[in-house]
């Protein structure tokens, strides 16, 4: 299965036309649909439908085909319907604008500083054509659909391109590892023999005096626990198997988003813990590399659906 992006853009237009409605002995022009969809990411499904007042039946339907087919992301929706003749005004049915007058009056008589109307609002108001719900449920399902289509493309292209972002830090956090984990054995040995010299260094200054053998195993005892607190094998063992994991996830494809987004908080975790008990300066220069690509992934991961 590919790996969607939740980024992405699609339109679609002139896909159908809605015919008005009879207005007396006049027929409205026919009008025509527009339809963009903006998705971003989210955590969740977030849906904003901003459709013409008399489309809103329509939504319902629209929620419909959306949530059949986007997992995440915040969603938009702008449904326009536009006069196919943009220069062609209909004439004001009379009765209509002896209504406008008359509430003009009323209005006008309880708010005296009210402005009255102009002819743009009174056009605007007597402007009022209807579409057939079933029509206009049809013409938007249609559009949808076709803008859904384009729209999952564009998310499969952007997580495609996501996935080799993704892949090709996998592969310097593997080279990192790998630099990293001939460093352990010789760290913990070069820690425990340094401590040993203090120690000798230590009975020296005693002036020929013996400690017990007491204390001289529990001062080995100490040593080892030092060397096993500065060891980091587990932590790169962890890091290899999560970056086998993100690898795996990756390849599947589907909705992984959510499940790559808490192993790379496992890798921080563990880049981190690299970096508390590194007792080289090359081993911190690892763990500091390794956490500038770990973010660079975060902020890829949380593009993904």
């Amino acid at each position: 299965m590919p790996v969607y992006s939740m980024t992405g853009y699609a339109s679609a237009r002139h896909g159908a036309t809605v015919a008005g409605a009879e207005s007396g002995a006049r027929v409205a022009p026919a009008r025509r649909l527009g339809l963009e969809i903006r998705s971003v990411n989210a955590r969740f499904l977030d849906i904003a439908l901003r459709l013409p007042d008399e489309l809103r039946a329509a939504e319902p339907l629209l929620r419909s085909l959306l949530t059949a087919r986007l997992k995440r992301g915040k969603v938009e929706v702008r449904v326009a319907l536009d006069n196919e003749d943009s220069h062609h005004l209909q004439d004001p049915q009379p009765k209509l604008l002896q209504r406008l007058n008359s509430l003009q009056d009323s209005v006008l008589a309880w708010l005296p500083g009210a402005t009255p109307l102009s002819v743009a609002d009174a056009l605007r108001l007597c402007a009022t054509p209807q579409t057939g719900s079933e029509d206009g449920s049809q013409a938007i399902a249609a559009l949808a659909e076709q803008a859904l289509d384009a729209l999952m493309a564009a998310r499969e292209r952007e997580g495609q391109r996501l996935v080799g972002a993704l892949l090709e830090r996998l592969w310097q956090l593997r080279k990192l590892t790998q630099q990293a984990a001939p460093m352990v054995p010789a760290l913990v040995e070069q820690q425990r023999q340094r401590f040993l010299e203090r120690w000798k260094e230590a009975m020296a200054l005693t002036d020929g005096a013996t400690l017990p053998e007491a204390a001289r195993e529990r001062a080995l005892t100490e040593a080892t626990a030092f060397a096993l607190r500065i060891d980091v094998a587990e932590e790169l063992t962890r890091l290899d198997a999560h970056l086998d994991e993100i690898e795996r996830l990756l390849k599947k494809g589907g909705e992984a988003g959510k499940r790559l987004d808490f192993l790379i908080q496992e890798l921080h975790r563990e880049a981190n813990t690299l970096g508390a008990k590194s007792a080289a300066l090359d081993l911190t220069r690892i763990s500091v590399d390794m956490k500038v690509l770990i973010e660079q992934m975060r902020e890829q991961v949380q593009n993904i659906e």
